[in-house]
């Protein structure tokens, strides 16, 4: 039993020094402005833009209107204590094309930005990839293709060399599991596409797209910049621990984390993934040199955690968790483990029907720092959707997700005490958002938005979560800081 474990509940956890507290966002999500100072389409413009693809025919076009309020947003940040914001840059705003110049007023946002941030005293966190690929080059193949790796070198290179002397943080891609199998292999994502083969070939794409971007940003930036990725890894636990649930467990995490953990981090693909996946494809596209150029050195890992994942061997599956809680689409976003079964675990759950489990944050933590213990983590994404709604007094209560944000801040410092480098947590979201498939159905954020009027309010869990980050203290549950 570690210290922390022996602590009493009501004993008060002080975060180390210089502990970094921040929120997060996506570009597609909130800026709007969809076709103005030179923007064009992104997958998901055309995705949202489908019908039957999202939810109520929602689309980003105006969002929640950063593009012409990031002052007023950045404000509330600094009123909130946030002493970072991590925030993405939308490709086709800067490069509409996916090739050639950058677009001044696309980068002139981000400049502007990013200065309001620092006079603020917040420290920008910026990603250079959250899901919006141009138009364009999906129509010359996406990521499937190898050019468009390339493509996303060069990319890099040109918001390197624009925000390099502003922007002491870089993540290259956000969530490339969802970018290759919720959008190639299940179509429940932009650019809609159901062919696993493609999906493959879409994640090698991706792990090379991130390596190149790397060298390019080492090129460009100071060497006080920090570069890393945020990856969304899976907390798998089998269900029992019959040998067929366990290699179910073991199939998830090849084709749900160690996808992306072996090139970039180890240099290689796992010999389990290959031989899972080799009904599927050779894997003759991964060309000599590539996972070298995958494998660059990072200075940090972003963690991105909701809750964990339940699985078995093939039997009967539960009603909604054919494809592991990720959208409910026909077809499944894990190629070569269709027949896995995912189970709901018990317990509390949010809006998105996803189990609230602060202990699968704590075990990811800990697999982290024994398997790669030179390597800082940051929580780049954590936190919780909820049925929220302005009340009556004109506030909005939202006690389940303090109680979400608490458990989960428990989990990491109990995992910072047993010897995890975890360095800073950004909760998602600072505002409520077009979610995307689900529009804006689903409220994750910490301030409320009224999308008709775009008036801002902060939630009880704002207020709470400010003064945790402005003491650098979690109270214990149902305490004040």
């Amino acid at each position: 039993m570690t210290a922390s474990e022996a602590r009493p509940l009501t004993a008060t956890r002080q975060f180390p020094p210089g502990f970094l507290w921040g929120s997060a966002t996506a570009a597609y999500q909130i800026e709007g402005a969809a076709a103005e100072d030179g923007r064009t389409p992104s997958i998901w413009d055309t995705f949202s833009h489908t019908p039957g693809k999202v939810f109520g025919g929602h689309t980003g076009d105006v969002a929640v209107d950063h593009y012409h309020r990031f002052r007023d947003d950045v404000r509330l940040m600094k009123e909130l204590g946030l002493t970072a914001y991590r925030f993405s840059v939308s490709w086709s705003r800067v490069q509409p094309t996916g090739r050639g110049p950058a677009v001044q007023k696309g980068l002139d946002f981000y400049r502007a930005l990013v200065d309001e941030l620092l006079d603020a005293g917040i420290r920008p966190a910026l990603t250079l990839y959250h899901w919006d690929l141009p138009q364009e080059l999906e129509d010359a193949g996406g990521w499937p293709e190898r050019t468009t790796a390339e493509r996303f070198g060069e990319y890099a290179a040109l918001v390197g060399n624009a925000l390099g002397d502003r922007v002491d943080r870089w993540t290259t891609l956000n969530e490339p599991w969802c970018s290759a199998f919720l959008g190639y292999a299940s179509g429940v994502h932009a650019p809609g596409r159901t062919d696993p083969v493609a999906a493959l070939r879409a994640a090698h794409h991706l792990n090379l797209g991130h390596g190149l971007a790397v060298q390019a940003l080492r090129a460009a930036l100071p060497p006080r910049a920090e570069v890393g990725v945020s990856l969304n890894l899976h907390q798998v636990r089998p269900l029992t621990q019959a040998p067929g649930d366990v290699d179910a467990a073991r199939r998830i995490d090849a084709v749900g984390n160690r996808v992306w953990l072996g090139p970039m981090l180890d240099g290689a693909y796992p010999e389990d993934l290959a031989a899972d996946t080799a009904r599927l494809t050779d894997w003759s596209f991964v060309r000599p040199g590539d996972t070298a150029a995958a494998h660059q050195p990072l200075d940090f890992l972003g963690v991105n955690y909701y809750t964990p994942t339940l699985v078995s061997a093939a039997g009967g599956a539960q009603p909604g968790m054919a494809d592991g809680g990720h959208g409910g689409g026909a077809f499944s976003p894990w190629p070569a483990a269709e027949d896995v079964v995912f189970h709901q675990p018990p317990g509390a759950r949010t809006a998105m029907g996803w189990s609230v489990d602060a202990s699968g944050l704590y075990d990811l933590l800990m697999r982290l720092a024994r398997e790669y213990p030179e390597l800082p983590l940051y929580i780049t994404e954590n936190g919780a959707a909820y049925e929220d709604v302005v009340g009556p007094d004109g506030a909005v209560h939202d006690p389940e997700r303090i109680a979400y944000v608490h458990s989960h801040l428990e989990a990491v410092h109990r995992a910072v005490e047993s010897g995890a480098d975890v360095r800073g947590y950004f909760l998602w979201s600072l505002l409520d958002n077009f979610e995307w498939a689900y529009g804006y159905e689903k409220r994750f954020g910490a301030v409320h938005v009224d999308y008709e009027t775009q008036v801002r309010t902060p939630k009880a869990s704002a207020h709470w979560y400010a003064r945790v980050a402005r003491s650098g203290e979690l109270p214990a549950p149902g305490g004040t800081v």
